[in-house]
């Protein structure tokens, strides 16, 4: 945008009686227009997204156990990674503090609701909270589905190049995350000396659940089928496929906060908090009926201008900041094929056009 497209935007905002974008940068005047109801977080309220879900996901698994025939178990998985993938935004909610009033309580449930996802709950906070929401879409530092260069790619090994392609197509993006965040940054990435301790004891949560629960399943599969097959159809079923299956949907979900055409990343110099967490993100507004289970996480804007907003006030502060900042926010329908779509233009990035391209129009 231009100086002059920049003024009249500013002015004709100012008459309609809403707030032009920051020239600073700052996020203080999107915050001063958050009503501050929306802070609101009653316990009884947390708890009882956290107990309903938790409900289901249990009821879940116990048809697992039940149900071997392959159809039937097939769809259950695909129920339980949703569950898992309910279970993992209250979480994350807890993580952001915004859940509940108590540290102690977020704490507790943020740990038990992320544990059927296997993610190392401080891993987590510092990986998501610190630096993710810290540097949203900023160059060099924001981690998740931070684009490649061009040059970058060119300089992959073969190897490196074809996984990245698999990586940034839509049916890589569960790969991505459970190769890029997964893996790396909680169960094997080393955290800086001061989180040091507190990671660690939360990758033995995470590896005391797994083992417990192998644990329990391979007694149980044993003891039922009498078969080594038998006992493995029980613990892929149980735990891997809803495992798998909430990866590729959290990192799909992920991919379609921050990566659009239309969503620009910015270089260390150019970055301000208004561009990351104004403009570095979405609102997207799923299907009726998919809130159940999603949490308005897909209102994603209002959560990274102040992520102690709890889940369900999403909308509420959403309409407070468009009203307040109007086009500046990308707010738009959830549909797969634009996750598709995008999943096809957005492969490499060009810093200093500030655009994504293909691979052809990257000449790679």
């Amino acid at each position: 945008m231009t100086l002059q497209e920049t003024t009249k935007t500013a002015v004709e905002s100012m008459e309609e009686g809403v707030s032009p974008p920051p020239r600073s940068g700052s996020l203080k005047p999107v915050l001063d227009v958050i009503p501050k109801s929306v802070y609101e977080n009653p316990t009884w309220k947390g708890m009882s997204y956290f107990a309903r879900d938790l409900v289901i996901y249990l009821g879940l698994i116990t048809g697992l156990i039940l149900v071997s025939n392959v159809p039937g178990a097939l769809a259950l998985d695909a129920a339980a990674a949703v569950l898992v993938s309910a279970l993992f935004i209250v979480g994350h909610d807890a993580a952001h503090g915004a859940l509940f009033k108590s540290k102690r309580m977020n704490s507790l449930v943020g740990h038990l609701a992320m544990l059927p996802g296997g993610h190392v709950y401080e891993g987590w906070i510092l990986g998501h909270n610190r630096i993710h929401h810290t540097y949203t879409v900023r160059q060099g530092f924001d981690f998740v589905w931070h684009p490649v260069t061009p040059e970058e790619f060119r300089e992959m090994s073969a190897g490196g190049r074809l996984l990245h392609r698999i990586e940034w197509s839509w049916p890589g993006a569960g790969l991505y995350y459970l190769h890029r965040v997964w893996w790396s940054k909680m169960i094997v990435g080393k955290p800086p000396h001061r989180w040091a301790r507190l990671v660690r004891r939360d990758r033995f949560v995470v590896l005391g659940f797994a083992l417990a629960t192998t644990g329990l399943l391979s007694w149980l599969g044993a003891e039922t089928t009498g078969t080594a097959a038998g006992t493995i159809w029980l613990l892929v079923r149980v735990l891997v496929l809803p495992f798998l299956g909430f990866q590729y949907m959290i990192g799909s979900l992920v991919y379609v906060h921050h990566v659009h055409p239309s969503i620009r990343w910015w270089k260390r110099s150019e970055w301000t908090k208004f561009r990351g967490q104004m403009e570095g993100t979405t609102i997207l507004r799923a299907p009726r009926g998919f809130n159940l289970f999603l949490h308005w996480i897909m209102v994603h804007v209002p959560h990274h201008v102040d992520m102690r907003i709890p889940m369900y006030n999403l909308e509420a502060a959403a309409a407070a900041i468009e009203k307040a900042f109007p086009g500046t926010v990308r707010d738009d329908k959830l549909r797969f094929r634009d996750f598709v779509a995008s999943s096809r233009q957005c492969k490499l990035y060009d810093f200093d056009e500030g655009k994504w391209l293909t691979y052809a129009e990257a000449g790679v």
